[in-house]
Formats: structure tokens, C-alpha cells, sequence
């Protein structure tokens, strides 16, 4: 009985060994990303777009908020626009918010790899540039456009998640859609503004 015991041990073990084992292939993320569909923001903003009917309109609750600051969540993509409205109230004003908008990418200059601007003009004749960063950076994509008078608008990418920018690129690009939708649709309502 012990005998048998014994070769029946040696035989598997024999058999266990022979197994040739390969290892996984590196996998990424699945996105299944839904068409582009848009929805009309809430007129009660001295801003007005349209943006996807796949986000939610979350107020911005940090500590530094403003009246007029939100956050258009996705919630399947673990991912936030952040957008800060200010009044432009001079010049001066103005040239802050820039200078704002300039230091806070900029802040990203330690992880990437490439900052890029690119300035474009909407249907409406709006200008807006766009800033797209690469490399393993907080924010992948960027925004501001303002009519220079009295409104402001900068908007940022986050993706809350540790999962790494290259296997978020097909996400990226599909906010990025909605991101330049919402600009080209922009609107300014500055009848929504206290005075």
C-alpha cells in the first residue's frame, strides 16, 4: 500500500514537471465607448454648451471653488472635465487668469513628455486653445478660450485611475470629442452673472 502511495506521488510529480508554462500576454483596458451623444447645459451658468448625455453635471466642491466652477463626470470612464469660470473684470484680470491657465500646465512639465498648444477658432468664431500633454500626466487634455471683455473659461482631463495614459488613449480621445462639442457649441449668457 505504501509502495503504491509512493509511485503514485513520484508519478505525478514526474507528470507536474513536464508542463511547459508560458506567460500572459500584457493586456490592456477594454472601453466600450458609446456613441457621441450631447444634451443642452442648464441655463442657470453665465456659460452655456452642450455636453454628453454619457456625463453628469457634479458642482465642484473643492475648497477653492467658485460660484460658477463644475465638473462633467463620467462615470463609466472614472473621468472629470474640471471647468473654471471667472469674470473678466480688466485687463489685468485677464492676463492673471492666463498666467494661472500657463503655471497650472505647466505643473505637468515634470512627468511629460511633450506639451502642445493648438489654437483653434469654432463655428461661432470663437477662439479656443487646446493644450494636449503626453506622458504619464495627470491631466492628458486641456482647454481655455475667453471673449476677452468678460468671461473666461478653462476646463482639464482628469482620469481618476491608475491605470496608465497609453491604454487610457482610446477614453482620452473619446472625451476629447465631447471636450471640443462643448467648444464649439459654447455660448456666453452673462445675464446668469452676480453682479
Amino acid at each position: 500500500m505504501r509502495r503504491s502511495f509512493i509511485l503514485i506521488v513520484m508519478t505525478l510529480l514526474v507528470a507536474a514537471c513536464e508542463t511547459e508554462y508560458v506567460p500572459k500576454p500584457k493586456g490592456y483596458n477594454r472601453f466600450d465607448l458609446p456613441a457621441h451623444e450631447y444634451m443642452a447645459l442648464p441655463d442657470t451658468l453665465p456659460y452655456h454648451f452642450e455636453f454628453s448625455k454619457h456625463a453628469k453635471l457634479l458642482r465642484d466642491t473643492s475648497w477653492i471653488s467658485d460660484k460658477y466652477w463644475i465638473e462633467v463626470y463620467y462615470p463609466e470612464l472614472k473621468a472629470n472635465i474640471h471647468l473654471t469660470y471667472k469674470v473678466v473684470h480688466n485687463r489685468d484680470s485677464l492676463k492673471e487668469y492666463f498666467n494661472d491657465t500657463y503655471f497650472l500646465t505647466a505643473k505637468h512639465q515634470i512627468k511629460s513628455d511633450a506639451i502642445d498648444d493648438i489654437i483653434s477658432k469654432t463655428p461661432k468664431g470663437k477662439t479656443v486653445i487646446y493644450t494636449e500633454l503626453s506622458g504619464e500626466v495627470p491631466s492628458q487634455f486641456q482647454f481655455v478660450t475667453t471673449d476677452s471683455v468678460q468671461n473666461f473659461l478653462r476646463g482639464a482631463l482628469y482620469f481618476n485611475t491608475t491605470v496608465q495614459n497609453d491604454s487610457l488613449r482610446p477614453a482620452i480621445e473619446f472625451v476629447k470629442v465631447d471636450i471640443v462639442h462643448m467648444m464649439n457649441t459654447l455660448k456666453w449668457n452673462n445675464s446668469q452673472i452676480d453682479p
